[in-house]
Order: C-alpha cells, then structure tokens, then sequence
C-alpha cells in the first residue's frame, strides 16, 4: 500500500483529499503546516507528498527546498492556488514532479497521483541497454540517475531525468507530446500539454550551451522532441 503525505493548512480540504485518497487504497498522513510536513516526511517516509504552496511556518516553496537539499527523491505533486506560470516554473525548478491548481477537480488529482506513484521505482532498461547514455558533453548514468556536463554533475528533478530518459531511448527518433505525457507521467490523453515543454525548457537551460539555441534537445515543429547526438 502506497503511503501518501499530504501538507495542507485547509482542514476541510485535507479531510477530503484524505477520505478519497484512501478509499482508493492509499495510507495517508496529513500536516498542517510546512514545519509539521517536514516533521511527518522524516518520521513516515511516504511514497508521495501532495504539497499546498502557501502553508504557515514554512511555505510550499521552502518545504520543497529542504526536500530536495536532502537528496529525497519522493514525487511531489504541488497543490496550489497560485495559477501564474512563474509559481508553476518556479516549483518545477526546484523539483515539483507535477502540479494542480485550485480549483481542481478530483478524479483528474486522483490520475495524477497515481501516474506519478507508478513512476516511483525508475523503469529498467532492456539487457542490451547500455548503463551509460551521452549526447554532446552529456553523460547520464541510467542506473544512478546522475547526469554531467563537461564533467560536472547536474540536478535534475526526478521527471527531468525521467523525460531525458524517453528521449534517449528514442535512438534519435521524434517523440511526441502524448508519448512523452503517456510515458513519463502516466496519462492516457493529452492534459496539459504545457508540462512536457516545461520540463524540456529546463533540461535546455541545465544541459544546453544555449537554451535558446538548442544543439542537442530539438523541437520537432507540430510533433514533439529529439535528442540530437
């Protein structure tokens, strides 16, 4: 049973996300403050944090920071008011797997969720796969999950590295918008199309000499992504 942590100051709102989250089968802890979230996450050590963005004692923001510094890897689905893409971006960066803005409706919470906890355990390449994949200066340690650059190590976020991965594995060919959707992050239509070019934005601005320019991660126009050797 997948265990699910849930950082919302809005009591009513926890009490529901918890009674549906766990008539479908999920353990759930809740926090009502960042402070209280980071306490739980230590002792529970869940398998998915639902993180709202404004909390008292500590925000989202900070809450997501520390995780991170700690080298946790657990999937962060943020839960937030804040709708303006510079809140979006800004929680992608600091390594948010994926995120809902308020209002939202549940049964498309409950996908999300559960697309990001079938994507918990990195998905095991072939025998033949090679344990190594490099582009350019870029070396990626498919069973660490590190990347480098020139050498130098690189953060990715969990589906950074899980997006990189796909593109990869595609030998060079296009990828679209819906495989990269249905095959990182789980979905089976093509909701929020803006997430995939998000994250691919970021792995220019991490890997690319110049993201505005791209010599390695390519946009096939009107289909989707290729890594270029």
């Amino acid at each position: 049973m997948s265990r699910i942590l849930v950082i919302e100051d809005n009591r009513d709102l926890a009490f529901g996300l918890r009674n549906n989250l766990e008539i479908e089968g999920y353990e759930v802890e809740t926090a009502e403050n960042g402070r209280m979230g980071l306490e739980t996450f230590a002792k529970v050590k869940p398998d998915l944090v639902i993180l709202d963005l404004m909390l008292p004692e500590l925000d989202g923001f900070r809450v997501l920071r520390s995780l991170r510094r700690d080298g946790h890897a657990t999937p962060v689905l943020v839960l937030t008011a804040k709708g303006e893409e510079a809140d979006k971006v800004r929680g992608l960066r600091m390594g948010a797997d994926d995120y809902v803005t308020k209002p939202f409706g549940l049964l498309e919470l409950l996908a999300r969720v559960e697309a990001l906890l079938r994507r918990t355990q990195p998905a095991r390449g072939s025998a033949s796969a090679p344990a190594v994949e490099r582009f350019g200066t870029i070396e990626v340690n498919v069973a660490a999950r590190t990347v480098s650059r020139a050498s130098q190590p690189v953060e990715l976020a969990p589906k950074e590295f899980d997006l990189l991965l796909a593109l990869l594995r595609a030998r060079g060919a296009v990828v679209s918008r819906l495989q990269l959707l249905r095959g990182v992050w789980g979905y089976s239509s093509a909701v929020v199309s803006r997430t995939v070019d998000t994250h691919i934005a970021e792995l220019r601005r991490k890997l690319e000499d110049n993201p505005a320019s791209p010599r390695h991660i390519i946009t096939v126009r009107k289909t989707g992504y290729r890594i270029k050797q």
